[in-house]
This record gives C-alpha cells, sequence and structure tokens, in this order.
C-alpha cells in the first residue's frame, strides 16, 4: 500500500537569516526540526540554481550550478576563512522579510571571495576530487561566470566573437590569465555541495525527504546554452531560431513569450538522451524527489520565432514523449519524479502521464469556478497525485480567497458544507480539505499555514520586479502552530510510519 505523506513547500532563499537571503544556516536545521515535529514527510524547496534574469530560480546560469547566496557564512567563520565582524559591517537591508538582491551581489561576493583566498582551496585533495567528478559542467560554468564578470554582466549574445563562438585558442587564454578567478567559482561550488549534502543528510536522518525542481527549459544567458550550442535551436550564428512560451488564452490576449531557447530533440535522441541522463542524475544526487517543470513540454511545446514581439504566432511541435523517460528508467532506475501536469491538457499528454506513472499535480485554488466542473476538486482525485493548496506561482491562499468572485466564494463553502467563513477560518478549511483528500501527497506552502495575505507571494509569472524576495521571519512559526499541524496531518494519516487501512 502507498504511505500518505504531507510535507511543506518553502524556497531556501525563503528562510530567516542574518545576512540578506535564506540560507544552509542554522535556520534551516531548525526548520527541518520543526518540520519533523509537526509530523511532516517533506520539504518543498524549488530549484537551487544561481539565480538570473528577474531573480528567478527557473532563469539560472546554469542548470547544473548551485545558488552561492545559499551558502552559510556563519560555517565560513567557524572555518576561520571569515570574521565575524567582516559579515556583521556589511550592509544587506534592514527588511528582514524581503531580499534586496542588488546588496545581496555587492556585499555577499566580496565575503566569499574573502573566504576563498583564505581556504587555500588549491591545496585541498577534496576540492580537487569534486572538480575532476563535476568536469562536464564545472569548467565551463566557471568560464562562463569570469566571462561575464569581465563583460560587466552582459549576455553572452553580445561578447566579442572569439568568446561568443568559443574559439578554443582564444579560450584557452582566457583559462591561463584567469585561473584563480575560475577556481573561485569552483571552490563556491565545492562550498555549496558539501554545505547543502550535510543539511540533506540532517533531513534525510530525521525522516524529512526534499522535493526540488527541474525546470525544463534553460536561460538563453547560461553556460548550459553557451557551451553546449548543439543541444537547441541555434543558427549558425548561435541564436536562437524559436523560442519557448504559451499560446494566447483567457489569461493573456497575446499569449507569455518566455524567451528560453528550445531544445533540437533530434539532436537529444541521437546521443540517446546523454545530456538528460547526466542532468537528471544530478538532480538525483541533489533531492530524493524530482519535481519536473512544465511537463507537457515533453509531448508537445510552443514555439514562437526568435525576435517576435509577443507569443501570438508560435506554433505547436512535437516533444520526445516518453522514449526520453524509458531511457532516464532503463539508464537510472527508479528516480521519484512528480510531473507538474498543471493548464491544458491534451489527450496525449493525459496518456503520458498516465503511462509514465508519475503523479500529477491537485492546486485546490484552481478548483472553485461555478460555472464549469472542475478535475482539480478532491472528489475526482486518483490516489497517484500530489495536491497543494497553492504553489509558489499563485496567490497565498488567504490572498485568493480574498479576491475569489463571490459566486466561487459560496460554491467553495457550499462543497465544504460550511457556512459564510471570514478568511483565516476559509483557510484553514482548505488546508483540512486537501489533507483529507485521497491524495498520496499533501503539500502546503509555509505561508498558506500562516494565512498570510498575498505581500507573502513568491512569484507572480509575467510580471519583473518585486518577485523572488519574500522571506520568513525569525520565530514565525510558533508552537502552536507546529502543534495544529501536527494534529491535522495525523487526523488524516499522514504522519510517517501510517499506512491506509
Amino acid at each position: 500500500m502507498m504511505k500518505r505523506a504531507s510535507g511543506v513547500l518553502l524556497p531556501v532563499a525563503s528562510l530567516p537569516s542574518e545576512y540578506g537571503i535564506g540560507a544552509f544556516s542554522k535556520e534551516a536545521y531548525k526548520f527541518v526540526k520543526m518540520l519533523k515535529k509537526a509530523g511532516q514527510s517533506y520539504w518543498q524547496i524549488l530549484p537551487l540554481g544561481p539565480t538570473g534574469y528577474g531573480d528567478s530560480p527557473y532563469q539560472s546560469f546554469s542548470t547544473f550550478a548551485g545558488n552561492p547566496y545559499f551558502i552559510d557564512l556563519n560555517t565560513l567563520v567557524k572555518k576561520g576563512w571569515l570574521k565575524q565582524k567582516e559579515c556583521d559591517k556589511c550592509d544587506f537591508g534592514k527588511d528582514s522579510s524581503s531580499i534586496d538582491y542588488g546588496r545581496l551581489y555587492k556585499e555577499r561576493f566580496k565575503l566569499l571571495k574573502k573566504a576563498f583566498g583564505r581556504s587555500k582551496a588549491a591545496e585541498d585533495d577534496a576540492f580537487q576530487k569534486f572538480c575532476e567528478k563535476h568536469e562536464e559542467w564545472l569548467e565551463d560554468y566557471a568560464m562562463f561566470m569570469v566571462l561575464k564578470e569581465q563583460h560587466e554582466g552582459k549576455s553572452w549574445s553580445e561578447w566579442e566573437e572569439p568568446y561568443r563562438m568559443r574559439d578554443a585558442e582564444t579560450l584557452a587564454g582566457f583559462k591561463a590569465l584567469h585561473g584563480e578567478d575560475l577556481m573561485f567559482y569552483q571552490f563556491l561550488q565545492y562550498e555549496f555541495m558539501e554545505q547543502w549534502m550535510r543539511l540533506k543528510a540532517f533531513a534525510n536522518e530525521r525522516g524529512i525527504q526534499i522535493i526540488g525542481d527541474i525546470p525544463i527549459y534553460v536561460a538563453f544567458d547560461s553556460a548550459d546554452s553557451w557551451a553546449n550550442p548543439e543541444l537547441f535551436q541555434f543558427g549558425e550564428d548561435r541564436m536562437p531560431v524559436k523560442v519557448a512560451g504559451c499560446p494566447p488564452d483567457a489569461f493573456s490576449e497575446t499569449g507569455q513569450l518566455w524567451g528560453n531557447p528550445l531544445y533540437d530533440w533530434k539532436y537529444h535522441k541521437s546521443t540517446g538522451y546523454r545530456w538528460w541522463i547526466h542532468r537528471i542524475a544530478h538532480c538525483a544526487e541533489l533531492y530524493d524527489v524530482v519535481r519536473i517543470d512544465h511537463f507537457r513540454g515533453f509531448d508537445e511545446y510552443y514555439a514562437i520565432p526568435y525576435g517576435d514581439p509577443t507569443a501570438e504566432f508560435g506554433e505547436w511541435e512535437e516533444g520526445p514523449g516518453l522514449d526520453l523517460f524509458r531511457t532516464v528508467k532503463r539508464r537510472l532506475g527508479d528516480i521519484k519524479i512528480i510531473a507538474e501536469d498543471l493548464g491544458f491538457l491534451t489527450d496525449s499528454v493525459l496518456r503520458m502521464v498516465e503511462e509514465s506513472g508519475y503523479p500529477g499535480m491537485k492546486v485546490l485554488e484552481f478548483a472553485f469556478d461555478s460555472r464549469e466542473p472542475s478535475n482539480y476538486l478532491p472528489h475526482n482525485y486518483s490516489k497517484n497525485c500530489v495536491v497543494y493548496t497553492g504553489t509558489h506561482d499563485n496567490e497565498t491562499l488567504a490572498g485568493w480567497y480574498q479576491n475569489l468572485k463571490k459566486a466561487d466564494k459560496k460554491f467553495a463553502w457550499k462543497y465544504m458544507g460550511k457556512e459564510p467563513l471570514k478568511r483565516k477560518d476559509a483557510v484553514w478549511e482548505i488546508i483540512r480539505l486537501a489533507h483529507a483528500s485521497t491524495a498520496d501527497t499533501c503539500i502546503i506552502p509555509m505561508q498558506d499555514y500562516l494565512c498570510l495575505g498575498n505581500e507573502a507571494r513568491i512569484n507572480e509569472p509575467s510580471t519583473l520586479g518585486g518577485n523572488w524576495t519574500w522571506r520568513l521571519k525569525k520565530g514565525a512559526v510558533p508552537e502552536e502552530l507546529v502543534k495544529r499541524m501536527r494534529e491535522i496531518t495525523e487526523l488524516y494519516g499522514r504522519l510517517p510510519g501510517e499506512r491506509e487501512q
């Protein structure tokens, strides 16, 4: 029998911390202890990659690298690589509930460079072994980041021709001149991985599994697209021929233009999906469960001509389908995967999700439309799914309920068999609905347990500015709430070790 379980969604960046952003700090360890006390089995954290355009972890400079902002500074102090006063005098801003990425960039890297200088990494055997193990992506990533610094942050498409086109002699000369700078970025990845794997082991020992994301696409301005142009639909000039997005719909008259480069799936298939196997294997090392973002894009994807100002004139193209995931299973065995199957799903996508056996996602904020039946209502669930109240891309549950149309609100009351509900009571009734559902797994964003409004929203898709900045305040989760979380988890048979009757 499948185990019923529950967990909490909170990005690492949103943890409390002393230095401007959530990190692998003592607060992360406290959060794990809280999850255990609350009877949880999962911590969903979103992608761990270095953030790029718009500070989004879904637009990362590398699909393999980790975010150096997550490196805990106090750990570097304990190692003797930083002094406490050096950390304390840095200005990360006074608002402990928000992330200021501009300040972070300015202050963090100064400290990390000091730590690198004192670490004597070049003499460390463990560091050398790490570099050898990850050589396939690490050298290109380090080169990309140093070149980006040299070009004042410009996209690689704006670099001089020899760098943009990766002229071997030019890159060899650059490597000889900038060996120390390249090693700095390798050192950051070594320290990131060491600290993260220690935190993950701590969580696993306490029965908490990590759910992490693998975005379907990579950013155009990334080490991946610069170093591996053959993987993408690029022309001879190494610029995209077509880019990713979504067609026009009820939410957007002109569609969504994401701008990510699209894959050359014929090339990937010819290599036995080598890059994808490497990528998913890497994610399986970082996480216990991998949530694959935009799963429908593997069946069909929307391709927009590069340079178009909107997404209106794209066309649907065929993806690799289950062939990719059969190859993954054959090469890597049974990796735990969640398929992000939200949005409009064609019959072929539904077949692909069903045949894969991966649990799909159900979001309760999508359920209460009084005009038509919804597959997101709990009575329509199969057991093999993951139910969420909302995701990082949605309003918080309290914010959503406040903005819900009157007819939809009445329908929600009727469905839950409740009299008109005040906002806080409604939030907890919908959390109850998620836990009570037949879904094997139930994930609740931390903001929803705290009944926070849209001031605590993580991301609003298709907007720039103000996203990915929310942070949990220190001490924001009282013992009374932890007890209530455990009670509802136990009531609906989701405590670790319990089984369905």
